[in-house]
């Protein structure tokens, strides 16, 4: 599984499948999948592997299900639906029925909460219409089959299951009213786009997505949403992609927490540049000190974004591994850090706090794209990692981003206030 050749085979058919960036996810992420994917077929050589893969359509279909992470949760990131919702009460003109995207839309949950999010404002039954799209057929499977467990009801406010689910074998089902409004079909952000006639979107969410590309792939991603809107159109982006769209004449509209974007009608469109030449650092910079976890307080749906979810128990390997990345961060042994935290990443999978160490390492290597990418990494699978967060506001505001600096600490301040620390 190290053989350089094959991996950056692997990672270009990736790229050319649907956009992925190696350099921006990792290569232990792919290979990781493809350790998956070989012991499924049983296949131990990386070239046998390769000729299978490319022969066959239903098994690169399966490496792609492999490598994409589907950690989602109903009403996820609250201050977006409500962000949505105000944005369709004040500029709602016509009598037409809503159309929203919810790309990608995983394993449903996002999209049956726009629905729900729509019915609970008043939106009546039949007045908005969602396309979900994702590029896993496992996760559409998932999403058309609509049964969850609890792992997709977190937060301490989960009224809304006892208005529109209900019980049965194998978990809780949306009601009809919530799955009659979404459409699912496979798709990815960059083959995904309205037809001359077609009705544009009023709202979409592409939330965590843009994270794994790289800066050119972001920036056709966005190009595409940005036909694909109306006009008034809102873009709903992740926390960790909050910089990208006013470099592609989006506006944010700055609802808090909700990253949302307005489409700017007249804005000039600029190519996304990619990160500046990292700037030499007088002094290594010192591992931070540790700090404790923050457990985010309940929040009510209608004011606050739904707390992050605590994390499952983890087996005992997993955890000693983890335990002794950090041991060795707080040591001053970050040399150690990185070839450390890519085998727990291979062996158990793509993790906040190992990406967070990652970064970390690369930081007092003073090798700030790499840092960047792996604190962004692990806002990606733990959007309220407050050391992540601290790490890159600072590093941040040391490359002279005094702007993107500043959100990160006033996000950093919100999560500090809710958790009465």
């Amino acid at each position: 599984m190290d053989e350089a050749a094959p991996i950056r085979d692997f990672e270009k058919l990736l790229r050319e499948t649907i956009g992925l960036s190696m350099e921006t996810v990792g290569a232990s992420v792919i290979r990781h999948a493809l350790k998956r994917r070989m012991t499924a077929c049983a296949i131990s050589d990386l070239h046998a592997y390769w000729a299978f893969v490319t022969g066959s359509p239903a098994e690169r279909q399966e490496l792609v299900d492999a490598v994409i992470v589907p950690e989602t949760w109903f009403f996820r990131d609250r201050e977006a639906f409500g962000a949505m919702v105000r944005h369709l009460r004040e500029n709602r003109t016509s009598e037409r029925p809503l159309k929203l995207l919810s790309l990608p839309c995983s394993t449903g949950e996002e999209p049956y909460s726009i629905a729900m999010a729509l019915l609970d404002a008043g939106f009546p039954d039949g007045s908005f219409q969602i396309d979900a799209i994702d590029i896993s057929t496992r996760n559409l499977v998932h999403a058309e089959r609509a049964i969850y467990g609890k792992n997709s009801f977190r937060g301490a406010d989960i009224a809304f299951r006892d208005r529109y689910f209900a019980a049965c074998e194998g978990g809780f089902r949306p009601h009809d009213i919530v799955r009659r409004s979404v459409r699912f079909r496979l798709g990815n952000a960059l083959s995904a786009a309205t037809q001359p006639g077609q009705e544009t979107y009023d709202v979409a969410f592409c939330r965590n997505l843009l994270i794994y590309f790289d800066r050119e792939t972001q920036g056709a991603a966005l190009t595409r949403l940005r036909q694909m809107l109306a006009d008034d159109g809102l873009l709903l982006v992740g926390p960790a992609e909050s910089g990208l769209p006013p470099l592609l004449g989006f506006t944010s509209v700055r609802f808090p927490r909700a990253f949302a974007f307005l489409k700017a009608q007249a804005a000039r469109l600029k190519p996304l540049e990619p990160p500046a030449a990292r700037k030499p650092r007088p002094a290594p910079a010192k591992a931070a000190p540790s700090l404790p976890a923050l457990k985010p307080a309940p929040r009510p749906f209608a004011q606050k974004a739904a707390p992050a979810p605590s994390p499952a128990p983890s087996p005992d390997r997993e955890a000693a591994s983890l335990a002794a990345i950090e041991r060795a961060a707080d040591a001053g042994r970050l040399a150690e850090v990185p070839a450390a935290a890519e085998r727990h990443i291979a062996e158990f999978g793509p993790s906040p706090d190992a990406f967070y160490w990652l970064g970390l390492a690369h930081d007092a290597a003073d090798a700030i794209e790499d840092a960047i990418r792996n604190y962004r990494k692990a806002l990606y699978l733990a959007p309220e990692h407050q050391r992540a967060l601290a790490q890159l506001r600072l590093l941040q505001q040391r490359q002279g981003d005094h702007s993107g600096a500043k959100a990160l600490a006033e996000r950093l301040d919100r999560l500090t206030k809710r958790s009465g620390t």
